[in-house]
């Protein structure tokens, strides 16, 4: 095996075995930001070593060997290394004794991950600090890497990092799942961040692309990690649901020049059948756990009435509406109320879903919403109201960040010019 060939192999363990390697680690150090500085120096031993001696047969447990060795070393320079050696008991005694042989139990590792999985994502930390840390810690990604991804400079994205790391530290956040009481609130967060991540993935917010499928992949992955994680939590399969069926519709989401391709016009054919199955498996598995269906697993139910209908004709519009109703209800929100504009406009006519874009128009969290005046637009198109239509595509034009979503909206005011 050559060295680029090593290297690459490297990187690829590393992407798989790092959340597991920090969330063990910081079981044992009790700080996640001393966990993935031994995480890296035993990287760093892999990048020096593999090259001369080969990739072990098992790599993971060879990182997580040098790593715990190391953690123990820095456990003996600590002052308070005779308590933490009594809490740590045992176990370290036998890493001292077998470190290449150190590997845990499956089910430990598991609820390490788990652990992982709400520290990363407390909300002790910023919106901002919760993503670029779960993609940091539980994605393995380079600080450049999250960065590019978000179109925002690296030193940002590694002080909102180092931040992280400081805040968990200073507030005593616990590396445990969270107690039954707690639970609740606290996978909400976790649920919140993962599908943030997917959505920025799935349409950009700022840019020159209109998707980036990496972060889609990556938001996939930690989602059914999570399932694996906790399978009797049924928004965590109702978030897996949507994402994969959302996911399903991505080669077909845009044209040969990355120009974006809506809902109604895309190929089906294109559309990912495996990922359309694994959504309604995942769907059935959140409604199989019983009582109300949360937010997630309803937008999912949504996303299946699109993902049934094999022509944008045979769609099911009005359960569509229905669905967004009971949403409305469980999450209050002006962009549910105007996603179920849309619905009521297709299952009942354009003037019907306008008066309900209408009565949004004071919102104040949709003023600077480019997709207000964009589905305005759209139903005084089919109303026949054309010059209307044509200046609230220019507005939403003028709202979005997005180069390719401005494109398309200028397009769509320029063809309001040529209708009667």
């Amino acid at each position: 095996m050559t060295a680029s060939d090593t290297h690459r192999a490297i990187e690829a363990v590393w992407r798989i075995e790092s959340a597991r390697l920090v969330a063990g680690l910081t079981r044992i150090v009790r700080d996640v930001g001393i966990a993935e500085e031994l995480a890296q120096d035993a990287l760093v031993a892999a990048l020096e070593q593999w090259p001369e001696s080969g990739v072990p047969d098992k790599p993971g447990a060879w990182l997580m060997a040098t790593a715990r060795h190391r953690a123990i070393d820095l456990i003996r320079r600590e002052e308070t290394y005779a308590r933490k050696l009594a809490l740590l008991g045992h176990e370290l005694t036998t890493e001292q004794q077998a470190p290449q042989d150190a590997v845990l139990a499956e089910s430990d590792i598991e609820d390490d991950l788990l652990r992982l999985v709400f520290t990363a994502c407390h909300p002790v930390l910023s919106t901002e600090a919760r993503v670029a840390l779960t993609l940091r810690l539980l994605g393995g990604l380079r600080t450049d890497e999250i960065a590019r991804a978000f179109l925002v400079p690296e030193p940002t994205v590694a002080q909102r990092i180092v931040r992280a790391k400081r805040s968990l530290a200073h507030a005593g956040v616990p590396f445990e799942v969270p107690r039954a009481d707690e639970l609740g609130e606290r996978l909400s967060s976790v649920l919140e961040v993962v599908y943030l991540i997917f959505n920025e993935g799935y349409a950009a917010t700022a840019g020159d692309d209109w998707m980036r499928p990496a972060l889609c992949e990556e938001a996939l992955r930690l989602g059914r990690v999570l399932a694996g994680l906790m399978p009797r939590e049924p928004e965590v399969h109702g978030l897996v649901a949507l994402m994969e069926i959302q996911a399903s519709r991505s080669a077909a989401r845009t044209g040969p020049s990355g120009e974006p391709v809506l809902l109604l016009d895309q190929d089906r054919s294109r559309w990912d059948q495996l990922l359309i199955r694994r959504g309604l498996a995942a769907l059935e598995r959140a409604e199989g756990l019983g009582g109300a269906l949360g937010p997630y697993a309803l937008q999912a139910a949504i996303a299946a009435c699109h993902a049934r209908a094999r022509t944008a004709e045979e769609t099911d519009w009005a359960r569509i509406a229905g669905l967004y109703a009971t949403l409305a209800e469980r999450m209050p929100s002006p962009v549910v109320e105007l996603n179920r504009a849309v619905a009521v406009g297709m299952a009942y006519g354009p003037q019907a879903g306008l008066e309900l874009v209408d009565a949004l128009a004071a919102e104040p969290a949709l003023r600077e919403y480019h997709l207000l005046p964009s589905v305005r637009g759209d139903l005084l198109v089919k109303l026949g109201r054309s010059e209307e239509a044509r200046e609230e595509f220019v507005r939403a034009a003028g709202l979005t960040r997005n180069e390719r979503e401005r494109a398309l909206l200028l397009e769509r005011a320029a063809a309001c010019v040529s209708l009667p």
